[in-house]
């Protein structure tokens, strides 16, 4: 859950507020409950196209239904024609299952053929596109940022505090 609170000040109308964001951090492990997702996301890595940058990215998205859908980074010599693992496996779990909702995804990543040590944080679009989705389903959702030494769980709404949404 957010927090935000702060105080408006008589001299100059301005209210300073303070934005706290609850998270969960794994120390060389993962959360229990979301394992095979996972190693779903890792296991995806070796099938991104990544020849300009090197750095492969895999996402698990695990769907309501059980299902779970996968997609990895997709690189374009026409920069930005490519586009992110979490944005390729959320179209593609949305368009083939959209009624069903979503309740995790993972994300992972190798650098030239290493594991990152730390988590691996998703762009703004991605962020973007998660809150939306939150939105479209009215459900929030885990997002599972995997890394060797450490993996970050936070839902998909904390991410962007500041998204654009509909009104």
């Amino acid at each position: 859950m957010f927090y935000i609170g702060g105080k408006i000040t008589k001299k100059n109308r301005m209210e300073k507020v303070e934005l706290k964001i609850d998270y969960t951090i794994y120390r060389e492990s993962y959360p229990e409950e979301y394992e095979d997702l996972c190693r779903a996301a890792l296991n995806v890595i070796k099938k991104a196209y990544c020849v300009y940058s090197g750095f492969a990215v895999g996402a698990a998205v695990l769907m309501n239904n059980g299902e779970v859908v996968c997609g990895t980074n997709q690189e374009n010599v026409a920069y930005p024609s490519g586009l992110c693992a979490e944005r390729t496996a959320l179209f593609y779990a949305c368009s083939t299952y959209p009624e069903t909702g979503i309740k995790a995804i993972a994300i992972a990543a190798r650098d030239h053929g290493m594991e990152v040590e730390d988590h691996v944080t998703p762009c703004g679009a991605c962020r973007q596109v998660m809150a939306e989705i939150v939105q479209r389903y009215k459900a929030d959702f885990d997002v599972i940022m995997l890394g060797r030494k450490r993996t970050i769980m936070i839902k998909a709404s904390q991410l962007l505090p500041f998204s654009f949404v509909m009104s």
